[in-house]
């Protein structure tokens, strides 16, 4: 008997996102963003997002279909991103896939966002093992996860005290004059830049915060301290070297997010780490983790670019493995949940 074919559906922010999976194989995966609308906010706005998802939702989820040579009707379940996320945006792919799963008669499973971002590394590296370690960091999270099954409640080691690793590139960004989001034209300019022309701080990493924020992350000094070193560089200078401010920033960022994942990885004998998330797709982020993880003697799995951001893919990679391990679906009743912890993976 073959596995079942789940179709997600991601709605969490501002990316319409419809994924196809059976098993542990990827049929489609198809995206909407509406990122522009946003970028001359420079932010995303909750109410144009949600606006943007009902507009998308159906040609995304026909696209989907089309590029797995699929109709709606020989999906055998549907998942869902219920929660965390921007409230208006989650009930709108909540909606379509109550709609869906009650008319055709088919489960729907209620998802958790960041358990999704850990998921959706088997569709490219094959089943996770149990005692793996996960880094999750995007624009809202930034956390270090202990996983030892994903149908189960998953331990959070660590998260972020105030900026998400993602949020402090978007607002270093925009310090810098670059487009939002962020991140991709961080990384670019970083290319060209020198990562040791300034030393900026890297949150939680003194001595003293060792006892109670080993794993923990705070990237609001980071950010404060590039305002500072912008405004007294201006006071006799015209021209700013976005690019070294770039390399710079990014290299404090990136040394923290591995230091800290690596401590948790040896403190608890783990030697697999995935890393997921917005921000998994930054270059420096990858190659750092990658030659320290040779180093370590760690295992180092981190999806291609377009599976760490948000998408559908890794919706139904949940959902896929919630009924390999015949999780009963969830309720038809359920709500959205915009704090959803990571403890609660299915709603």
């Amino acid at each position: 008997m073959s596995d079942p074919i789940v179709l997600g559906i991601e709605t969490s922010c501002d990316e319409t996102g419809v994924g196809i999976v059976q098993g542990n194989t990827l049929l489609s995966d198809a995206l909407a963003s509406s990122v522009e609308q946003h970028a001359r906010f420079g932010g995303v706005v909750p109410e144009v997002a949600s606006r943007a998802h009902v507009e998308a939702m159906l040609p995304t989820i026909e696209l989907a279909l089309e590029r797995a040579k699929l109709k709606i009707t020989d999906v055998d379940a549907f998942a869902v991103t219920s929660g965390p996320g921007l409230a208006g945006a989650l009930v709108v792919g909540v909606a379509a896939a109550k709609s869906l799963a009650l008319s055709l008669d088919k489960p729907i499973y209620g998802v958790n966002h960041l358990s999704a971002h850990v998921a959706v590394d088997q569709l490219e590296n094959g089943p996770i093992p149990q005692g793996a370690l996960a880094l999750l960091v995007s624009g809202g999270h930034s956390s270090i996860l202990k996983v030892d099954d994903l149908t189960k409640p998953i331990q959070s080691l660590g998260s972020t005290m105030d900026d998400a690793a993602g949020e402090a590139f978007d607002k270093v960004a925009r310090l810098l004059g670059l487009p939002f989001p962020g991140g991709p034209w961080i990384d670019k300019a970083a290319k060209t830049g020198n990562p040791e022309a300034i030393k900026f701080p890297q949150g939680f990493t003194n001595p003293e915060d060792q006892k109670d924020h080993a794993y923990d992350f705070s990237f609001s000094g980071v950010k404060t301290a590039v305002l500072r070193w912008i405004q007294n560089h201006q006071l006799t200078n015209q021209d700013l070297p976005v690019n070294d401010i770039a390399a710079s920033f990014q290299k404090a960022v990136v040394e923290v997010l591995v230091k800290k994942t690596f401590k948790a990885a040896k403190d608890f004998g783990i030697d697999t780490v995935i890393i997921g998330g917005g921000v998994a797709a930054n270059s420096q982020l990858r190659a750092l983790a990658n030659s320290e993880g040779e180093k370590h003697n760690l295992r180092i799995r981190i999806p291609r670019p377009g599976l760490c951001t948000d998408n559908g893919a890794m919706v139904a990679a949940l959902g896929s493995e919630l009924i390999s391990k015949n999780v009963k679906p969830s309720n038809l009743e359920f709500a959205v949940d915009p704090s959803q912890p990571i403890e609660l993976t299915i709603i």
